[in-house]
């Protein structure tokens, strides 16, 4: 990085080995700066350092340090003093300890920098530290001194370089009481699923995408007003209701996360689809069947069914009493043959007899 300006110059102490360094800002900071103006004549407002004991104002070289003590009395300090305080780690970043990542509080976490190497000799330890943090999973845990402070630092790898956190001393984290909520509340399985849901819905997301709609927005003021324009007018972003019922709000989050990722529409089309068949099918079957108009054009279909049911059996009943007396009638007359036959051969007997006499 020979194009950004280090801020410190030093040496990393790991153990016997003296690693000579750069350290440079890791991260820089894209937020516009106002300045202060008189609104009538839109002159600047710049603050003027002005001495109490004598009223008149002062430069910056008649300016030193003070520490104010409790009863309001001021207690001069000056470079020397600082000069003489047992300070080991002001020109040095003491590594002290290797312990895994995770035994750091994201609490502590402060301004990150980059540690360069200084210079070809420091290529080898450099490369040597390096390689080591990385077999061994490990960040180094070191004490440095930076703008009169010594501070906590953390150092691990970041692709081929080594960065360094500062680090808050744990006496400078406060524990966190009287934050929670007082009151014992209790979340069940239904909560916790729908909540697991929205978490899955939600995913995952590439960091590299995310960027400040704030600032973006602040530079299209500006840029209007500069070019004497209206300045865009940008929506209101959406305030949420009040939560009523947190099962009603987890489905409602869900449903809506995934409808911005394009689930829900999917889901949508296969139920309009099926919804589309399930009417198509429902007016089928009300074309098949007849209409009924409370039931009266039923009955009639079945008492007419009914008739017609009869109507067969009755035909069947009077054709075989028909055939019945039939059979009856050929039966007598046959008798009546018969009967005439033998009445004709008795008579045929007799009147010989009758005439002989």
């Amino acid at each position: 990085m020979p194009q950004v300006r280090s801020i410190w110059n030093g040496a990393i102490s790991f153990g016997l080995v003296s690693i000579p360094i750069k350290l440079v800002n890791a991260t820089e900071s894209h937020s516009i700066s106002f300045r202060q103006i008189h609104t009538e004549d839109g002159g600047r407002i710049r603050y003027r350092k002005f001495c109490e004991a004598e009223d008149k104002e002062v430069s910056g070289t008649e300016i030193g340090k003070g520490y104010e003590d409790a009863d309001g009395s001021i207690i001069p300090i000056t470079d020397e003093d600082l000069a003489h305080l047992p300070l080991p780690t002001a020109k040095t970043i003491e590594i002290v300890a290797f312990v895994p990542a995770d035994r750091i509080d994201p609490l502590q976490m402060d301004a990150a920098y980059y540690l360069a190497a200084g210079g070809a000799p420091a290529a080898k330890p450099y490369t040597l530290l390096r390689e080591a943090l990385k077999r061994s999973n490990k960040v180094a845990i070191a004490k440095f001194a930076l703008r009169g402070k010594e501070r906590l630092g953390m150092l691990r790898v970041v692709g081929d370089a080594i960065a360094m956190h500062g680090l808050l001393w744990p006496d400078e984290v406060r524990a966190p009481e009287g934050v929670a909520p007082d009151a014992k509340v209790t979340v069940n399985d239904k909560e916790l699923d729908l909540a697991d849901a929205l978490m899955d819905t939600l995913g995952e997301i590439d960091l590299t995408e995310l960027h400040d709609e704030y600032r973006e927005a602040l530079e299209e003021v500006v840029a209007a007003k500069a070019a004497g324009e209206a300045p865009p007018e940008t929506p209101e972003p959406a305030r949420g209701g009040k939560v009523l019922d947190l099962m009603a709000a987890l489905e409602k989050s869900v449903k809506a996360a995934r409808e911005s990722r394009g689930e829900g529409t999917e889901e949508k089309a296969e139920e309009k689809a099926e919804a589309e068949v399930t009417r198509l099918s429902a007016r089928k079957t009300s074309r098949s069947t007849p209409k009924q108009a409370n039931g009266k054009k039923s009955t009639s279909t079945a008492k007419k069914t009914a008739a017609s049911a009869k109507k067969p059996a009755a035909s069947t009943r009077k054709s075989t009493s028909k055939s019945t007396q039939g059979t009856k009638k050929t039966a007598s007359a046959k008798k009546t043959a018969s009967s005439g036959a033998a009445k004709k051969t008795t008579a045929k007997k007799t009147t010989p007899r009758k005439r002989s006499a």
